[in-house]
């Protein structure tokens, strides 16, 4: 039962990490230039299936190095302190949302939903500077999940992974 209450509380980590990986910016940070990006731009449907398994894979790597970042540091699994969770929030689930949202901005934006995508990666920057600054906003019962918008706009959007909690 304890093992569940850990599992539990990454699984709430990796919901949020999870609503933050799922959205681009339009490909503007490219050395190349903009004719490139549209000829190589996803449609709406490929780009959904393209980030939920991002979305998939970093779900995965978040709940692995979690479990490796808690052996590695002698953090109880049973009883967790909140110091404990919040430093796996700041160590593991800021650094993973990070990398997530990169490799999301990097399959771009589909033509014509440039500002849809642009909102949600608005809303998952915000959630990842709230989550920084006061990592226990993500603890389950410590206030609210800083990532509610961005999970509100990808499931808006039709992700089906991606901002499903």
């Amino acid at each position: 039962m304890s093992k569940r209450l850990f599992a539990a509380f990454f699984g709430v980590l990796a919901i949020a990490v999870i609503a933050a990986g799922c959205g681009s910016s339009s490909s503007d940070s490219s050395s190349s230039g903009g004719d490139e990006s549209s000829a190589t731009a996803l449609t709406k449907p490929e780009f959904i299936k393209a980030a939920d398994v991002v979305c998939e894979e970093a779900n995965e790597s978040i709940n692995s190095e979690a479990e490796e970042f808690a052996e590695e540091n002698g953090v109880d699994t049973k009883n967790p302190t909140t110091e404990q969770q919040e430093e796996v929030v700041s160590q593991v689930v800021a650094p993973a949302l990070r990398d997530q949202a990169e490799k999301i901005d990097a399959l771009g934006a589909p033509s014509g939903e440039e500002e849809a995508v642009e909102e949600i990666v608005t809303a998952v920057e915000a959630g990842a500077d709230e989550a920084e600054k006061d990592p226990g906003t993500i603890i389950e019962g410590k206030g609210g999940v800083p990532f509610k918008e961005a999970q509100k706009l990808a499931k808006e959007f039709g992700l089906k992974v991606c901002g499903q909690g």
